[in-house]
C-alpha cells in the first residue's frame, strides 16, 4: 500500500488510462481481447505516485474491460494508488456519457457542489474532455499520443488545459489545488 501525505488535496484527479496513463500501441491482448500486458508512457507511473503520495484522491474513468485495466495497474504496481476505478464495463456506458462521471463522483461519495474540485485527465477530445465539460468537470488534455486528434471539432471539446506528457499535470495539480484553498 502507498504512503500517503496526512494532508488531503482539496483536488479531486479523474484519469484515463489508454493513451493517459498506459501506451495504447504496446498492448499485448489474450484470445477474449483482455490486455495482459502494457508498457505506461514515460512518467505516467511515477506522476501517479507522487500525486497520491501528496495526498490527491486519485480515481480510473476509463472505457473498456475491468480484468484488462486491473492487469495493467497491478502489473505496473499502481493499483493501490487509485482511491477508485470505474469501467465502462460496468457502468455499461462508454464516455462522454454522463453516467461514467456519475459513477466516479459517487464512488468517491461526493456531490454536485464537488464538481469545482474535480478534474478529468484524459487524451480524448471526443470522450474525455467532452464528457467532463458537459458536466462542468475541469478537462485536462492530454496530448502525447497522434494516435487521437489534437483539434476540437466542436465547443465542449475544448480543454480548459492541455499538458503534453504526464510529469506536467504534477505542477497543474498543484497550482489547481492552490486555487481551491
Amino acid at each position: 500500500m502507498p504512503q500517503m501525505n496526512n494532508q488531503k488535496k482539496k483536488l479531486i484527479i479523474f484519469l484515463d488510462c489508454g493513451d493517459t496513463l498506459i501506451d495504447e500501441g504496446t498492448e499485448i491482448r489474450n484470445n477474449d481481447g483482455i490486455v495482459i500486458k502494457a508498457e505506461l508512457i514515460p512518467g505516467a507511473g511515477d506522476t501517479v505516485k507522487k500525486l497520491a503520495e501528496e495526498g490527491f484522491t486519485l480515481c480510473m474513468v476509463a472505457d473498456g474491460n475491468a480484468q484488462s485495466f486491473k492487469n495493467m495497474m497491478l502489473d505496473h504496481k499502481l493499483y493501490d494508488y487509485f482511491t477508485s476505478m470505474i469501467y465502462s464495463e460496468n457502468v455499461k456506458a462508454l464516455k462522454p456519457s454522463a453516467r461514467m462521471f456519475k459513477a466516479a463522483i459517487g464512488a468517491l461519495d461526493l456531490m454536485e457542489k464537488d464538481i469545482p474540485r474535480i478534474i478529468m485527465v484524459g487524451n480524448n477530445l471526443k470522450r474525455d474532455i467532452a464528457g467532463a465539460n458537459r458536466l462542468g468537470i475541469t478537462s485536462v488534455h492530454l496530448t502525447w499520443t497522434t494516435r487521437y486528434d489534437k483539434q476540437p471539432q466542436e465547443k465542449d471539446e475544448v480543454p480548459d488545459y492541455t499538458i503534453s506528457k504526464p510529469t506536467e499535470l504534477i505542477d497543474l495539480a498543484t497550482k489547481l489545488n492552490k486555487e481551491l484553498s
